[in-house]
């Protein structure tokens, strides 16, 4: 498609000289033509002769007419003038000129199209390295931003007792800003909706910000066997939940923020969900779907 312009003004321009000479050659014999002398019958000098004298035809006294006999002289091609040596000279002139143009102008058309390449290709690396360069700042920020995980600890005072840790694992401090946590009861996880609703749970334990340096910890939600019984509906829910056949899910979500980036910038979560694990020795386990499990 860029080839297409330059295509269509040679073509143009070939039909242009093709008429200018169909047209030259047309009029060439014409002017010939216009250099040629037409001689006359009548004029004495083309060659009619005159009617002889009397008494020097002997048909003269037969009473017959005299006869008149023309001769035409040969025809001669008149030599151009130099008005029309120079009109020749000059058509021509502009026919060299008008090809020397076209050749200049499709030359000057490629010249600009490989201009044109070559501009975009230059513009198309030059956001493929912007897109690099976004990416690695990207990466360099993400890298040096506050992460919060969350773990699982024991407590040391409390039998069958846990307590849900949210550790900052990033180089950067994090300030949390909010949490939920919901408890629900299921055959397995797979039974757990699809999306979690963090609407319905509320945190049991009062909640202020906290900010967290590198490396440190904060307790987010304690959990033990004393509180399985409260979210059972019945004794024999209990017993199902000891035997396995129904699962206790604990699960939640920590929202929190870089302390050095910009106010502008969205804050950051962290989902979470766990097994309480009834048994001779109870546990708290990380477990769940991904959906229940994820950071952004």
């Amino acid at each position: 498609m860029g080839q297409l312009p330059g295509r269509c003004i040679l073509h143009l321009m070939f039909q242009r000289i093709a008429l200018l000479l169909l047209a030259l050659a047309v009029a060439l014999p014409s002017a010939s033509l216009r250099g040629q002398d037409t001689p006359s019958s009548t004029d004495p000098s083309s060659g009619v002769s005159k009617p002889q004298k009397p008494g020097s035809d002997p048909a003269e006294g037969s009473g017959q007419p005299p006869q008149i006999v023309v001769t035409s002289q040969p025809t001669q091609a008149a030599r151009w003038t130099w008005r029309e040596q120079v009109q020749w000279g000059a058509e021509i002139g502009l026919l060299v000129l008008g090809y020397l143009g076209v050749f200049l102008a499709l030359r000057t058309l490629k010249n600009i199209q490989r201009q044109t390449d070559f501009g975009v290709s230059a513009a198309q690396a030059a956001l493929q390295c912007a897109n690099a360069a976004l990416e690695s700042s990207q990466a360099i920020v993400d890298s040096g931003r506050p992460w919060i995980v969350i773990t699982v600890e024991p407590f040391l005072t409390v039998e069958h007792g846990f307590k849900v840790m949210a550790t900052n694992r990033g180089r950067t401090p994090a300030r949390i800003l909010a949490k939920a946590d919901c408890v629900k009861i299921a055959a397995d996880e797979s039974k757990l909706p699809a999306v979690p609703d963090y609407g319905s749970g509320k945190s049991s334990t009062p909640f202020e910000p906290i900010i967290l340096l590198p490396g440190e910890s904060a307790g987010i939600r304690p959990f033990r066997r004393a509180d399985v019984r409260a979210y059972c509906s019945s004794d024999d829910q209990l017993k199902r939940i000891e035997r396995w056949d129904e699962k206790l899910f604990v699960y939640g979500r920590v929202i929190y923020r870089d302390l050095i980036s910009p106010m502008d910038q969205p804050n950051h979560e962290t989902d979470w969900c766990c097994w309480y694990v009834v048994g001779e020795k109870d546990a708290l386990v990380i477990a769940g779907p991904p959906e229940y499990n994820k950071h952004n």
